[in-house]
């Protein structure tokens, strides 16, 4: 009985030894077969607020690292140098205005840049006026000034915008400013109303003390522009080496956007760790205009956030023609790639989330 029980302890040790060094294998093997994360350089082209929410949340909440992503965010000068940035190969992807990569791609020679998914259904492009010197709505800007900073999209849509309207475009004086100042003339009386976007400088005035009850925030989509606004752009050899890094960028944003709209004063306050000071009630004020006037659209709704409708986009095209001159005017396809998209049912995305 004695050997047999020497024998049984034995042969229970040696079980459970290889047992372990099997499992230390295994853990061996796993650290082995973990992928590295893709290394992804991306680009805002606008200091970060909360406009931009849904991307910040999928850094800080790590999104993008559970979908095999190492990304490091940058701001570049403006729209336009993000989309320089990501033709060169600098950034693999970008944040960028659709219609400024519109008129980069009419150039001859363009890298064939092209957006992949598109968070602002809807272009934030406004005038932004004071109801007390005598304007409510966009007829009321005949015969006024209007500020307009240089490189401002906004006011390169207002022939179409005007035209469209029946309204006579040469009664308004177009000064030109500096988005320094743009604002602070405003708020001191010295123009009637300034070109922007509605999420930034109609809430960013509102900080400044305008009551608002005094501004009119006469948004461009309100009165027929058909643009487009904020896209994810890529490099297109990035596009072509790794697809599946861009589908799983555009898989952590839309994760992002989720939990931007299901708890926006969290997602805000994930933003204001990223920011050099910043207000959490001006922040929850932005993005909450973003969300309903930019994002949430009737069209998003219904289709889901990210798709391009040909249509639409065919007369946003004509009415950047109104101001601009097509080098090679683009179909849809040298613009937009929906093939990084992920089904329509898993990008429907409503404010009740």
């Amino acid at each position: 009985m004695q050997v047999r029980s020497t024998r049984l302890l034995s042969f229970v040790l040696l079980t459970l030894l290889s047992v372990a060094g099997f499992a230390r294998a295994g853990t061996a093997n796993d650290k082995t077969d973990t992928p590295t994360p893709t290394a992804v350089t991306f680009a805002l082209d606008h200091p970060i607020d909360a406009a931009v929410a849904p991307v910040v949340v999928a850094s800080t909440k790590g999104l993008f690292r559970a979908e095999g992503l190492n990304v490091t965010t940058t701001i570049a000068a403006n729209t336009d140098d993000a989309i320089a940035q990501v033709a060169s190969g600098k950034s693999q992807l970008a944040l960028a205005d659709l219609n400024a990569l519109i008129r980069f791609r009419s150039k001859a020679g363009a890298p064939p840049v092209k957006a992949v998914f598109v968070l602002f259904d809807k272009a934030g492009y406004a005038f932004i006026a004071r109801k007390s010197r005598g304007i409510n709505a966009l007829a009321d800007i005949e015969g006024k000034t209007v500020g307009a900073a240089d490189g401002d999209l906004s006011i390169r849509l207002w022939p179409a915008l005007a035209r469209r309207n029946g309204l006579k475009l040469k009664t308004v004086k177009v000064e030109r400013v500096s988005a320094a100042v743009r604002e602070p003339m405003l708020s001191a009386g010295q123009v009637d109303a300034i070109a922007g976007l509605s999420y930034l400088s109609a809430v960013d005035l509102r900080n400044r003390g305008i009551p608002a009850d005094d501004m009119a925030v006469l948004r461009f989509a309100d009165y027929g522009c058909a643009a487009y606004g904020k896209a994810l752009i890529v490099n297109p050899a990035f596009a072509t080496d790794r697809p599946e890094a861009v589908g799983a960028f555009v898989r952590a944003v839309i994760r992002g956007l989720r939990f931007t709209v299901k708890t926006p004063a969290q997602a805000v306050d994930e933003v204001l760790t990223q920011m050099d000071g910043g207000s959490a009630a001006v922040e929850l004020e932005r993005l909450h205009a973003v969300l309903s006037d930019n994002i949430l659209t009737g069209e998003v709704r219904h289709n889901g956030i990210g798709g391009i409708d040909p249509v639409r986009f065919e007369t946003s095209l004509d009415q950047i023609a109104e101001d601009f001159k097509f080098h090679n005017r683009p179909a849809l396809a040298d613009i937009f790639d929906d093939s990084f998209l992920p089904p329509s049912g898993d990008r429907r995305i409503t404010q009740a989330e």
